[in-house]
């Protein structure tokens, strides 16, 4: 029995998605709510699920290993209390779990603790590394600091058999639908696109880069998810990147979004919001030579397989879930 705790969110229910398939037993951790994000886990036959606030009850049930994706993900989250409870206290609380009852642990960290990328893109987790990393927000920073508790852990040498920490980057892909802003530029326009009317993207205000040409490392979540089945059979430990490690321009991946509808491609550029000019990450891209050095061998979804399956398998189908 696998526990996956933020299983009805994007990429945890994705990853539940992948166990039920493979006929592994799995228990979700999660809050429903009031809308339609239980029809991220409609479609596969899982043992229970478990209201977050009753987890520490249910534990002793022994899960064979825990996925931990639960989190505030927004990256406009101002609350830190909220912030810090439920990305650092909560995740400490079930390494210690896991550590204390030898339990396989992967955990979610993010991309966002890299900042605006200044220092580096570098997954090596040392105390070291960790300190020189400046996010923008406090999503980013709820993620970095639970990373260097981590370290600590390790270093102390209380930790679980086996661990990760999966450091996602622009992820995109089925089930994001209850993400709202915080969906993938694909999801927003999907619909803007195949209606032959143009997407709106940011003008760059840096003379470096022109419009469009900011750069991200997308990754379909499909690949995020191999990542994880591939960690669950306790190949390595370590804090892993989890991009392609190929940065590519919203331009084209708009292009591609078009490409996949036989559209013609439709932009207007439009000014960034003041508010968050300062906080703009203009590159990311994942340095992947822990990850391969590990042992991870797999090849990376390419930007236009990715959006075109997204496309044509989800998006423009009757039912979009996976």
């Amino acid at each position: 029995m696998i526990l996956v705790t933020g299983g009805a969110g994007f990429i945890g229910s994705n990853i539940v998605a992948a166990l039920c398939e493979a006929g592994e037993d799995v228990v979700v951790s999660d809050w429903l709510g009031r809308d339609d994000k239980w029809r991220n886990l409609a479609k596969h036959d899982i043992v229970d699920i478990i209201p977050p606030d009753r987890l520490a009850d249910w534990l002793p049930a022994g899960p064979e290993a825990v996925v931990h994706m639960g989190a505030i993900s927004s990256t406009t989250e101002t609350d830190g209390d909220a912030l810090y409870e439920n990305n650092v206290a909560t995740s400490m609380r079930l390494w210690r779990w896991c550590a204390d009852t030898r339990t396989p642990l992967i955990y979610a960290s993010s991309a966002a603790t890299y900042g605006d990328g200044a220092a580096g893109f570098d997954d090596a987790g040392d105390r070291q590394s960790l300190m020189r990393l400046k996010p923008l927000n406090g999503y980013g920073w709820s993620k970095l600091t639970f990373d260097r508790q981590v370290a600590r852990e390790v270093a102390a040498g209380t930790a679980p058999p086996t661990w990760a920490g999966l450091r996602f980057f622009n992820v995109y892909g089925p089930n994001e639908y209850h993400k709202d802003d915080m969906r993938s530029v694909v999801c927003k326009n999907h619909p803007v696109a195949r209606d032959g009317e143009a997407v709106k993207l940011f003008r760059s205000h840096r003379p470096d880069y022109a419009d469009g040409e900011q750069l991200r490392d997308f990754i379909y979540v499909r690949d995020c998810v191999a990542v994880v089945t591939w960690l669950l059979q306790g190949k390595a430990s370590g804090l892993f990147n989890v991009g392609t490690g190929q940065a590519r321009s919203f331009l084209d991946l708009v292009k591609a979004l078009y490409a996949s509808l036989d559209q013609q491609p439709l932009v207007e550029f439009i000014d960034m919001p003041e508010a968050i000019r300062e906080r703009y990450q203009y590159f990311t891209e994942a340095r992947i030579d822990r990850l391969r050095a590990a042992g991870y061998d797999a090849p990376f979804t390419s930007l236009e397989d990715g959006v075109a399956d997204y496309v044509h398998s989800y998006l423009s189908s009757d039912d979009p879930y996976r």
